[in-house]
C-alpha cells in the first residue's frame, strides 16, 4: 500500500465497526459508513448514513424519568446489494444462502480505501464444496462533485463455472439509531411514514420523514446490469429483471444474472438523496427521483468525483514523510468528508464525531476550537459558514442566558438543530450499569470558544465585513455574559466566576457538595478575560457608524464597557504551591494512587467510570481527564499568555509555566483524544522527546482505537483536525495577527521535514517547506500585495510569483 491507500486484509468481525468508521465516505452533505453492502445492522456491522444537520428528538424512559434526546438521524440505508447462487431445479436444489464474508465458503477478503480518489474498494472470493469460485469486486463513492449522489458498482465473476446468480438491490427505510450500545435502551426509531415506489428506467424510490422535526427525506436509486460489451460501453444489457418487491419499509429491485466462466457481469447502483432542509428544493422525493434520472453513467460520475477530490487536495495539500504522513493524510481525508466546500451552503455545526457514527448523538460541542484554525487557512468559506451556524443560534443563546438569570448570550455545551441545550440529563456508566446525573451543561467555557473562533477567523482572513457584523454581535454578547456572570468578592478584591465546569469534565462538584459546579476554573476565567479585552478592542476599532448601529441593535450602554474593562483586569486566577490551580480548592483535594489503579485496571483513561464503579468519585482527587489549565498553552503563544496574566496582575515566567505543566502531566489520565494533542503541542516548544509521545498517541488514537471501541461509534474530528494544525501552526509557531504570517519554528526530531500549502489574506496556495535549518516559502502569482513574513529577529516581504529560502536558528536542546 502507498501513502494514499489504506488496506484491510481478511475478515475480522470484532474489528468491523472500526473499519466501517475509518472507511466512511462522505462529501460534507452526507456520509455513509464503510459497511459491506450485503450486511445489515446486527451487532457486528452497522451501515449508517447521516446527512449533516438532520436531527430528530425522541422521549425515553430512563431510571424512572422521562428524558428527551435529540439525535443525528440514521437515514435510509442505500447500500444493500445482496447476492447468492440461484436455484438449480435440474439438480433438485433451491437457492443458496445470501453470501456474506461470514459465510463458510469465504476464501479471501480485502478492503482498500483510496484517499486520493475518495473511493472504497472491496474484493471477496468464495469457493463452495464443488470447487466453484465466485469473485465479488465492489467500488463505491459518495460524490464530492454532486453532494446528493452516491454510486456502488458491483462486479461478479464466476471464475470456473457457469450458472445463475440472484442479486437484490434495495433501499431500506426500516433503520434505527442503534449504533451505540449504551444508547440502545433509549428510544431510537426516528423515521416514519415510509413509502416506496418505482419509476421507468430501472428506478425505485423511498420517501419518509423524521417523527418530531418533520424533516422529509427522499431517496431514489437507478440500478442497471451491464454485461459483455456493456461493461465497456456503459449500455444496459438484457438481463432477467424480476418484479420489484415492496414491503416492510423497503423497496427491492431483483435481478437474475447469467454467469459464464471467466466473464464479469456488472451491476451499477446510482443513488440520490435529498431532504427538506436543502435550499431551493420544495419536494425532496421529486428532487431525488429527478436527480438520479439525470445522473450520468458510472465512468463519468467517477471521473467528476476524482476531479473534485483533486481540487480539494490541491487546496489542502500536506506532505509529511513516513507513517505520520500517512496518518495525517487519513485525518485530512475525514475532515474534508465532514466539512467540505459543500458545507458552506448548509446550516450545520462541527459534529464532534464527524458524520461517521452516532456517538455523542451527532452533537456540536467545542470542537470547532480545534477544527477551525485549520480550515481558516484552507477553506475560509467553510469556517465562515460554521460561524454562521453559531450566529443563527445567537437569539437562542440569549434566551439561554436570560433563563439562567444572566445578560448576554450563553451557548449550549451540546448543540443540535436549534441551539437549545442538548446535553443529556443522565449518562450511563457501563462499568457500574448505573445512570448518573450529567452536569456537563455547566461547561460555559464553550461561550469563549465561540468568541475565540470569531477572532481567529478574522485574523486569518481579514474578513472585516464578518467581524464588524455577525462576528461582533456574537463576541459582544459573550463578553456581556461573562461580565454579568463575574461577581465581585470584597475579601479578594477580585471578580469570581462560580458554579461552572472546566474542560477537565471529571470534576463536577466539590466533595460532599449538594450542588454541582466549581469556582474560578482558571481556564474559564482567563478565557473570559481574553473575551472581554477583545470586545473592548473591537469597540475601539469599529467604524463609528457601525459602532453606533451595533450599540443600538443590542442595547449596549457605555457603562457596560467600563465594567468590562474592570472585570478583564481583575478576574481571579487561583494558584497553589507555585502553580496555576485548575480551580479554587484543587490543591486541597487528595492525591490519587495512580500506580495502584494502573496495576489493578491497566487502562485508566476513563478514571471517572472506574472510581464510580468502586463507589468513589473523582471529585475527591487531584486528577484530570484531559488538559484544562494547559489548554491556555494550546490556544495562546507564550508571549500572549504572559500578556494575559500580566493584564490580570500576575507574573507568569517560564519557570512557573513549566512547573504548572509538570504538575498536571503527573495528574492527567488522558481520557479524551484531545488531551494528547494539547500536551504534545505545549511540550513541543521545549521537551521534544516527550512531545512526540503525546503527538504519536493522538495520531494513533483512532486508527488503533486506543480508547477501546469508541472509534467504531464515530471518529474524533477535533483530534484529527488538531493533528493537522499541529503541523500547520504548532510546529511552525505560525501566528496570523495583524495581517502578517509570523513563524517561530521548533521542529520535532521525528517530524522535522514537511510541506504544506495555505491560503492567507487573498494569497492562494502559499507553500511552506520546512527543512532542518531552513524554511522555503513560495507565493503563487496574483494581483495581491506582497506577503509579509516575520521570524524571530527578521522580517521579509515576498512578492507574488516569487519564493524565498530563510535560514532558521538551531532549536535549543530540550
Amino acid at each position: 500500500m502507498n501513502s494514499w491507500t489504506w488496506g484491510f486484509e481478511g475478515y475480522a468481525g470484532e474489528r468491523e465497526s472500526l473499519r466501517e468508521a475509518l472507511c466512511t465516505l462522505g462529501n460534507g452533505y452526507f456520509a455513509t459508513r464503510g459497511a459491506l453492502p450485503e450486511c445489515e445492522a446486527d451487532g457486528t456491522h452497522y451501515p449508517g448514513t447521516y446527512a449533516a444537520g438532520c436531527y430528530n428528538r425522541l422521549v425515553s424512559e430512563v431510571a424512572g424519568r422521562r428524558v428527551e434526546n435529540e439525535d443525528l438521524v440514521n437515514l435510509p440505508n442505500w447500500l444493500p446489494v445482496r447476492y447468492r447462487v440461484a436455484d438449480e431445479p435440474e439438480h433438485g436444489l433451491g437457492p443458496g444462502p445470501w453470501l456474506t464474508p461470514a459465510h463458510e465458503s469465504l476464501t479471501d477478503h480485502a478492503l482498500s480505501l483510496d484517499l486520493r480518489c475518495g473511493t472504497l474498494e472491496r474484493h471477496t472470493w468464495y469457493e463452495d464444496d464443488d470447487g466453484r469460485r465466485l469473485s465479488v469486486r465492489q467500488l463505491r463513492l459518495v460524490h464530492m462533485g454532486d453532494p446528493h449522489l452516491a454510486v456502488l458498482r458491483s462486479e461478479f465473476t464466476a471464475e470456473n463455472w457457469a450458472g445463475a446468480l440472484d442479486v437484490e438491490a434495495e433501499l431500506d427505510g426500516a433503520v434505527a439509531n442503534t449504533g451505540v450500545k449504551r444508547y440502545r435502551q433509549l428510544s431510537h426509531r426516528h423515521l416514519e411514514h415510509v413509502e416506496t415506489g418505482e419509476a421507468a428506467g430501472h428506478r425505485v424510490w423511498l420517501g419518509c420523514r423524521t417523527s418530531a422535526s418533520g424533516i422529509r427525506i427522499g431517496m431514489a436509486a437507478r440500478t442497471v446490469v451491464l454485461e459483455g460489451l456493456g461493461v465497456e460501453t456503459g449500455e444496459a444489457a438484457e438481463a432477467p429483471v424480476l418484479p420489484v418487491r415492496h414491503g416492510d419499509r423497503r423497496v427491492t429491485q431483483r435481478f437474475r444474472l447469467t454467469l459464464l466462466p471467466g466473464a464479469t457481469v456488472v451491476v451499477d447502483k446510482v443513488v440520490a438523496l435529498h431532504t427538506s432542509r436543502d435550499p431551493a428544493v420544495s419536494d425532496p422525493l421529486h428532487a431525488a427521483v429527478d436527480r438520479v434520472d439525470r445522473a450520468p453513467g458510472f465512468e463519468r460520475l467517477l471521473e467528476a468525483h476524482r476531479t473534485a477530490w483533486q481540487q480539494l487536495w490541491r487546496r489542502a495539500e500536506v506532505d509529511v514523510p513516513d507513517h505520520a504522513g500517512r496518518v495525517l493524510r487519513l485525518h485530512l481525508f475525514h475532515v474534508l468528508q465532514t466539512l467540505s466546500p459543500h458545507t458552506a451552503d448548509l446550516d450545520v455545526g462541527v459534529p464532534a464525531r464527524g458524520l461517521h457514527g452516532e456517538a455523542y448523538r451527532g452533537h456540536v460541542f467545542w470542537d470547532e476550537l480545534f477544527v477551525l484554525p485549520y480550515l481558516n487557512l484552507h477553506f475560509p468559506e467553510v469556517s465562515r459558514a460554521l460561524l454562521g451556524y453559531r450566529h443563527r443560534r445567537l437569539e437562542r443563546a440569549r434566551f439561554n442566558a436570560r433563563d439562567a438569570g444572566r445578560a448576554g448570550a450563553l451557548y449550549p455545551w451540546q448543540s443540535g438543530s436549534d441551539g437549545r441545550e442538548e446535553t443529556q440529563q443522565l449518562h450511563l456508566n457501563p462499568r457500574s450499569g448505573r445512570w448518573l446525573p450529567d452536569h456537563s451543561h455547566l461547561q460555559h467555557h464553550v461561550n469563549s470558544a465561540v468568541a475565540f473562533n470569531v477572532w481567529r477567523y478574522w485574523e486569518a482572513t481579514g474578513d472585516d465585513e464578518f467581524l464588524h457584523t455577525k462576528g461582533a454581535e456574537m463576541l459582544l454578547e459573550v463578553a456581556r455574559f461573562w461580565a454579568d456572570k463575574a461577581a465581585y468578592d470584597d475579601a479578594l478584591d477580585r471578580y469570581r466566576i462560580r458554579g461552572v465546569l472546566g474542560p477537565d469534565e471529571y470534576h463536577d462538584a466539590y466533595p460532599g457538595a449538594k450542588q454541582p459546579g466549581l469556582d474560578d476554573n482558571a481556564y474559564t476565567n482567563v478565557m473570559a478575560a481574553w473575551v472581554l479585552a477583545r470586545a473592548l478592542e473591537l469597540m475601539e476599532e469599529l467604524p463609528d457608524p457601525r459602532r453606533r448601529e451595533l450599540a443600538e441593535r443590542i442595547g449596549l450602554h457605555h457603562s457596560e464597557l467600563a465594567l468590562w474593562e474592570d472585570v478583564s483586569r481583575r478576574l481571579h486566577v487561583p494558584f497553589h504551591n507555585g502553580v496555576i490551580s485548575q480551580f479554587h480548592g484543587y490543591g486541597e483535594l487528595a492525591e490519587l494512587d495512580w500506580n495502584g489503579l494502573r496495576h489493578r485496571y491497566g487502562d485508566i483513561r476513563r478514571l471517572d467510570r472506574i472510581l464510580e464503579a468502586e463507589d468513589d468519585t473523582v471529585n475527591r482527587y487531584q486528577a484530570s481527564k484531559q488538559a484544562d489549565v494547559l489548554m491556555l498553552g494550546y490556544l495562546f503563544s507564550p508571549g500572549e499568555l504572559r500578556g494575559l496574566l500580566r493584564r490580570l496582575g500576575h507574573v507568569l515566567d517560564d519557570e512557573m509555566w513549566w512547573r504548572t505543566v509538570d504538575y498536571y502531566l503527573r495528574r492527567t489520565s488522558h481520557g479524551s483524544t484531545l488531551s494528547g494533542l494539547v500536551h504534545g503541542w505545549v511540550l513541543a516548544r521545549v521537551r521534544r522527546a516527550e512531545a512526540w509521545e503525546f503527538c504519536q498517541e493522538t495520531l494513533e488514537s483512532d486508527i488503533a482505537d486506543l480508547h477501546r471501541g469508541t472509534t467504531g461509534e464515530g471518529i474524533h474530528l477535533g483530534a484529527m483536525a488538531g493533528t493537522l494544525d499541529l503541523v500547520q501552526r504548532g510546529l511552525t509557531g505560525l501566528d496570523t495577527r495583524a495581517g502578517v504570517l509570523r513563524l517561530d519554528p521548533v521542529p520535532l526530531p521525528e517530524l522535522s521535514e514537511y510541506d504544506f500549502t495555505l491560503r492567507f489574506h487573498g494569497h492562494w496556495g502559499v507553500r511552506l517547506r520546512m527543512r532542518p535549518g531552513s524554511l522555503h516559502v513560495s507565493v503563487p502569482d496574483s494581483g495581491v500585495l506582497p506577503l509579509d513574513i516575520e521570524l524571530p529577529g527578521r522580517s521579509v516581504s515576498i512578492d507574488p510569483g516569487r519564493a524565498a529560502t530563510l535560514d532558521l536558528p538551531e532549536p535549543p536542546e530540550g
